[in-house]
Order: structure tokens, then C-alpha cells, then sequence
């Protein structure tokens, strides 16, 4: 019941109750990120969602404009404090994972809840196991049990493999633990960017 009807109530309830106080970090942020460079306030990129379908995730840009697309040997995303594509204001939102925020726009949506598997880049799903495509039967997420518990610490394998367990174990239980670490993380700035 849960997974079908009460995740998605539970996400709707949660991000509409946000909204407000999310307006008002868009409005003090907005001018912010602009006035750096003078370029985009969001950034969009396709992501995987439930089912494999494919959906813009928004992001605050911390990037500056046309910054190259640079991977790490296992195909993930490179994350570096030290990254020089990062903007002054960028390096901050990204280390209070303030950048993240848009994304409540996506669960309005439906294309993302609060908690599941962080979305992947779309070729991944030709990197997943077949136990790692069960991480596709439930909406990505804000956060989740690998993003909760190892960050940015984790390999690209672990990451998988955890979101496929994640999708195989949801319940509202699970995800009130991962909510309550995620927050813990944050606050604390743990693993933020690989090592």
C-alpha cells in the first residue's frame, strides 16, 4: 500500500508544504547565482527515472556556463571540492546540497519522490546488472539509502547495487531512517565529494 499509494501522498504533502520556503530560497538565491556570470539560474539534465523513462532533473547550476563534462574511470561524475568549474557561490550551495532544492519542482511532478535511487545519467542502464535494473521499479529520489548512508563515498558499483536493495526493501520506515540520516549527513558535510 505504501509503495503504490502512500510514498506518493507522502511526497506531494511534503513538497507542497516546502514550496513556500523554497520561493524564498529561489529569490534569494537566484540573483546570486546570476550576477556571478550572468548565466542560467538552473541547470536541467536527463536523468533515468521509474521505468527507464527519461525526465529533466533540475538543479541549481554551480557550474560555470559550458563547463566540460568530466567523468571519473568509472563513467560517474567527477565531484571535487577542488573542481575549477565550480563558481564562487556554486562551491557553497553544493556543499549545503542547496543546489539540490529545484528538485522538489520534480516531485511535483512525478517524476521523482523525496526518497529512492539518485536518478542516473540515461546510458547508465546499459552499465546495470539485471538485479541492478530493480532500481528502475520505484521514482528516483532526492535522496536515498546509498545517498543517505555513503554519499559521495561509494563506487558506481556500490551505488547500484544499493539502489537495487532499496527498491526491493521500501517501506515508510526505511525512508523516515533515510530521511533522518540525510539530514545528519548534510548538516555534518560528510562525504560530500569523492575522494
Amino acid at each position: 500500500m505504501y509503495r503504490h499509494f502512500g510514498k506518493r501522498l507522502c511526497d506531494l504533502t511534503i513538497a507542497i508544504a516546502a514550496f513556500p520556503f523554497w520561493i524564498i530560497m529561489l529569490m534569494i538565491l537566484s540573483p546570486l547565482i546570476y550576477l556571478e556570470d550572468r548565466g542560467t539560474v538552473f541547470y536541467s539534465a536527463p536523468r533515468l527515472g521509474k521505468d527507464g523513462r527519461i525526465f529533466k532533473m533540475y538543479k541549481f547550476r554551480s557550474m560555470k556556463m559550458n563547463a566540460p563534462d568530466i567523468r571519473n574511470e568509472d563513467g560517474s561524475t567527477f565531484n571535487s571540492e577542488n573542481d575549477p568549474r565550480l563558481t564562487k557561490i556554486g562551491r557553497i550551495i553544493r556543499r549545503t546540497s542547496l543546489d539540490e532544492t529545484p528538485q522538489i519542482l520534480n516531485i511535483i511532478k512525478g517524476d521523482m519522490s523525496v526518497v529512492g535511487p539518485r536518478p542516473d545519467l540515461p546510458e547508465d542502464i546499459y552499465l546495470y546488472t539485471e538485479h541492478q535494473r530493480k532500481s528502475l521499479t520505484v521514482r528516483p529520489g532526492v535522496s536515498g539509502y546509498s545517498q543517505a548512508y555513503f554519499r559521495n563515498a561509494a563506487s558506481q558499483e556500490e551505488k547500484f547495487n544499493n539502489d537495487a536493495y532499496y527498491a526491493e526493501n521500501v517501506s515508510m520506515l526505511f525512508d523516515m531512517k533515510i530521511i533522518a540520516r540525510t539530514v545528519g549527513a548534510v548538516l555534518k558535510k560528510e562525504n560530500i565529494y569523492k575522494n
